[in-house]
């Protein structure tokens, strides 16, 4: 069903397509000459300021990654693309998810990331075809976004409808036999051109380089659906409409075990979980966006999305022993899990831009909100005991359908807020602003009040000198420790708070084509909790502790954009120095995955109008894989090489792009700790071709 879905759209698209005027044609034939593309660097990022602020003017580190990298990297994942900023780093692919550190500190999947504005649940690989660009706004921000860690949000944004007709159609594949088809279209509806469109189809097949022990390689299915509708209303107001659908089912990979030494135990291609655990994820999202011109100073936008996420979970869940080598036995303890979770959101913003008293004000007054639901059906089966080599055991007929408990959760929280940036004279501006929040849960009401202040100052029209302050917070999941096997059990929980000082400057240089930017900061949280397990007291088996303080400095530098009319690059790098300084287990020790340095660097060169290739390095230097410090993984770089080349078959624009993945083939480990690391693949191979149709 899924595959004649696609096939009528294809179908569709090339009859649109044939029915075009050669006049169009040749229109479209005209915009394609030049160079390749001149958006590797982006001047604004609206989700840091939710405005139309350009970057110049943001008091706050932040970076944009536009879709164009995204495609000359063949990327699938969003952890692809992330990695084109060191300021951020990769934690654990376990469950086929990504986790990723900001700054050092781990972004949660429920308010670590936003789409379009919207806190979007992120528990799952993210669909990035539908994205325009993703915007890495670093810091605390919980002053717009309410409840956000001090690491700072990842804002996806996505495509909109065009007025103009285009359709692309894309296949690549690579040495494994992965295929990924896509097709991407957008144009109007009505002459007048007020109703708009864009849709997009995608059909994937993954086959990984790590293998069960029974032989069978691991594999990944995908199917993605997403139309958004654009109508003006009047020549003041436009309403829009999304709808997106994912269906994803892979088999599951809770990573590779480490020994003392930071070594993978075994091959780094063999996975622990049995060939038949899997999870099988459909998420949906729908809801409407409204833009208003109230007056020739106001503005007002609004926003409501619904986002339901249901996923089934049959897991063999293997168990690593503390003492494990190379061919003893361990337990996998399966079960079959449901999960439900739906996510509310929306929001309401006001700006508006005058002057008054003289000074020159972008005024922005909201207020958001979010309704959260999750629920859990789950049933265990009996443990197993396997060794390397013995026959894989059958998979245990056990289903989460059995289970006569529900399991429920769910809160609610609102907030508002104001912010205003203050134009003094041509080289003095302030950025002030203020927010209130309160979240509504059984057990674990929260209010919280925070300050955000910059002062920035532009000593030419192309430069800009920061300084600013922020605050964050994010309340317990609870009021007090409630497992009673916990030693610390009823212990009362305060919510965790950050705040974070920056200084930074950003220079346009090259005839402004190509952006610098520098900023050091010093973030601080405090609370964390950290559970560990409890050995040797068999009245207890956890232990909860909040952290007390936990404390990320360091400094970022970056370049990106055009370097000549021939060479662009995006670049970034960061040094760490994240520490734990008061804390009775961890005192002195750095988080997992939290490297002193980091580095990325990404890059085209056009040797004529048809013609162009690629070049990348990406470094991460040693990290740590347990909270003990006691086990190292390895520094590593890994280069990646491509090349485009651009011609017309059949009068139609077509794109042929090579790319090879990790080209001096080197052994590494991504994110994850001794129990669920992350084994970087060997060499690969990616070959595509998109036609404008």
């Amino acid at each position: 069903m899924k595959y004649s879905v696609l096939g009528l759209a294809i179908l569709a698209a090339l009859s649109s397509s044939a029915n075009a005027t050669s006049d169009t044609k040749k229109i479209e034939v005209i915009e394609v000459k030049g160079t390749y593309f001149d958006d590797y660097k982006v001047d604004d990022a609206k989700g840091a300021m939710r405005g139309d602020i350009s970057l110049l003017n943001t008091p706050q580190s932040v970076t944009v990654i536009p879709s164009t990298i995204v495609n000359e990297q063949l990327a699938t994942t969003l952890g692809e693309v992330l990695s084109n900023d060191a300021s951020l780093t990769a934690g654990s692919k376990q469950r086929n998810r990504e986790v990723f550190n900001l700054r050092g500190f781990t972004l949660s999947s429920s308010d670590g990331y936003l789409r379009d504005g919207h806190q979007h649940w992120s528990h799952y690989q993210q669909p990035i075809e539908t994205l325009e660009s993703i915007e890495v706004i670093k810091g605390p921000s919980s002053i717009l976004y309410g409840k956000s860690g001090p690491g700072g949000l990842v804002n996806m944004v996505t495509k909109k409808p065009t007025a103009k007709q285009r359709t692309t159609l894309g296949l690549d594949f690579d040495q494994e036999g992965s295929s990924r088809l896509t097709l991407d279209a957008s144009g109007a509806l009505t002459d007048s051109e007020d109703l708009r469109y864009r849709g997009i189809l995608v059909k994937q097949d993954v086959t990984y380089q790590r293998e069960y022990q029974n032989g069978q390689q691991r594999e990944r299915d995908r199917f993605l659906g997403a139309l958004v509708l654009d109508y003006d209303i009047s020549d003041d107001a436009m309403v829009r409409f999304h709808y997106d659908r994912t269906n994803d089912k892979a088999g599951l990979d809770t990573g590779a075990w480490l020994d003392d030494s930071g070594k993978v135990i075994g091959d780094n291609k063999t996975i622990r979980d049995f060939s038949w655990a899997f999870t099988d994820i459909t998420v949906e999202n729908y809801g409407v966006d409204v833009n208003y011109q109230i007056s020739d100073v106001w503005k007002v936008a609004l926003g409501y999305n619904k986002q339901t996420f249901d996923r089934q979970r049959f897991e063999s869940a293997p168990k690593k022993p503390s003492d494990f080598s190379l061919g003893d036995s361990y337990t996998s303890k399966p079960y079959d899990r449901l999960d439900d979770w739906q996510f509310k959101t929306a929001f309401v913003d006001f700006t508006a831009d005058f002057e008054l008293a003289g000074l020159e004000h972008q005024l922005l007054i909201g207020a958001n909100s979010l309704d959260y639901y999750y629920g859990q059906l789950r049933v265990k089966a009996d443990s197993v005991d396997y060794t390397a080599g013995e026959t894989e055991p059958t998979r245990p007929a056990v289903n989460h359908l059995d289970d006569e408990t529900l399991y429920t959760s769910a809160y609610d929280y609102y907030g508002f807020y104001l912010q205003d940036l203050v134009t003094i004279n041509e080289q003095w501006q302030v950025s002030v602003g203020a927010r209130f929040d309160k979240q509504s849960k059984e057990g674990a009401d929260n209010e919280s009040s925070l300050p955000k202040f910059g002062v920035l100052f532009h000593p030419t029209d192309e430069a800009t000198f920061y300084a600013s302050y922020s605050e964050g917070f994010e309340p317990q999941s609870k009021e007090t420790v409630i497992e009673p096997r916990d030693i610390n059990f009823g212990m009362a929980l305060e919510a965790m708070t950050s705040k974070q000082v920056e200084l930074g400057t950003k220079w346009q240089v090259a005839d402004d084509r190509l952006l610098i930017t520098a900023a050091w900061f010093d973030i601080s949280k405090f609370n964390k909790l950290i559970v560990e397990d409890v050995v040797g007291n068999p009245d207890f088996d956890y232990r909860t502790t909040m952290a007390g303080e936990q404390r990320h400095k360091g400094f970022e530098v970056a370049a990106q954009g055009a370097v000549t009319d021939k060479l662009f690059v995006m670049s970034s790098l960061m040094n760490l120095d994240a520490k734990y300084e008061e804390d009775q287990n961890y005192q002195g020790k750095t988080p997992v995955d939290a490297p002193k340095w980091s580095a990325s660097l990404w890059s085209r060169y056009e040797l004529n109008d048809q013609f162009a290739v690629n070049a990348g390095a990406f470094y991460e230097g040693e990290r740590f894989a347990d909270s003990q410090n006691t086990i190292v993984k390895d520094a590593y770089t890994r280069v990646d090489i491509g090349a485009t080349y651009k011609t017309q078959l059949a009068d139609r624009d077509v794109k042929f792009r090579f790319n090879v993945q990790n080209l001096f083939n080197s052994d590494y480990l991504a994110g994850g700790g001794v129990s669920n690391v992350t084994v970087g693949d060997e060499t690969s191979y990616r070959l595509a071709i998109q036609v404008a149709l």
